[in-house]
């Protein structure tokens, strides 16, 4: 298989048009469409339906994407170590993220970043779970512990807190607990525990050693609806909360403090795309500080 059908390939997935791909890679628009053919002969499959309007990318086209990505990234890695470098902020990067940082805090905000850079493509993937950088699942990953083990690279994004809410129209009914063990009156909404992928989010037992709680709901934006909706008392991030004049912040004097680390994997380190987007992470955190804390 030829790298540079690969790299054409790429760009037509990403402009979507030969036309515009063409113009991207300095190529005739009859040699791009010629060599994309050779590549799909090669393959022995179709990987694009082509319009007159565009190009859409088939099934296999789709499966073939994830691979060719990979090998860009493998690729121009080793360029870097050969002495040539990646200048083109332009592809694909994944962030996975925990949920309640990545939709309440991101998801609003990357919009800046595509505007810098039109031809850089981001996938926000926001889920409760761990991802594997080694096996490419993500490029980026937020995390809630520095990782010990394996070729990654990790910094401190920032530190956070949390503490005990509910709504208020939950305390014109219940009334609100004095004392942390008051709380055992009230019906409580907490992680499903066998599906806490981290010792970072058992963080109950700094309140109450059986937090037992009678809704247990496997996200944050979860817990935060549930609560919002007069459910019960829960755990929820400040930063959060502090965005529905409904919560109210009760018993203060609990406040618990976590982190979010950036975490790729150590081929990446000189990928300019990747940089880009850390340092965009970086960037946001450092002008909202304020809300985190």
């Amino acid at each position: 298989m030829n790298w540079d059908d690969v790299r054409i390939f790429l760009a037509v997935a990403r402009t979507g048009q030969l036309l515009a791909a063409s113009k991207r890679l300095g190529l005739n628009h009859a040699t791009l469409s010629r060599r994309l053919t050779s590549l799909e002969e090669a393959l022995k499959t179709r990987l694009f339906i082509r319009r007159t309007n565009g190009c859409e990318l088939t099934e296999e086209g789709g499966s073939f994407l994830v691979s060719a990505e990979r090998m860009e990234t493998e690729m121009l890695a080793a360029q870097t170590k050969l002495g040539r470098t990646d200048t083109a902020i332009a592809g694909t990067v994944r962030i996975g993220a925990p949920d309640g940082f990545g939709v309440s805090f991101l998801a609003p905000r990357m919009g800046r970043l595509i505007e810098r850079h039109p031809e850089l493509r981001i996938q926000l993937v926001p889920v409760p779970r761990s991802f594997s950088l080694s096996q490419r699942e993500a490029d980026i990953a937020i995390t809630l512990e520095r990782p010990e083990k394996g070729r990654l690279i990790s910094s401190k994004l920032i530190d956070y807190t949390l503490g005990l809410y509910a709504s208020r129209t939950y305390l014109d009914k219940g009334g609100a607990p004095e004392t942390v063990d008051a709380l055992k009156q009230h019906p409580r909404i907490g992680y499903v525990e066998d599906l806490i992928f981290t010792a970072s989010l058992d963080f109950t037992g700094e309140v109450m050693r059986s937090w037992d709680a009678a809704f247990e709901i496997s996200t944050a934006i979860g817990q935060t609806e549930a609560v919002r909706s007069g459910a019960g008392i829960g755990i929820l991030h400040d930063y959060i909360a502090r965005q529905y004049p409904e919560l109210v912040r009760i018993l203060p004097d609990i406040s618990i403090r976590r982190a979010y680390w950036t975490t790729y994997h150590e081929s990446a380190r000189d990928l300019v795309r990747v940089r880009t987007v850390v340092d965009f992470l970086q960037e946001l955190v450092g002008e909202e500080r304020q809300i985190f804390l």
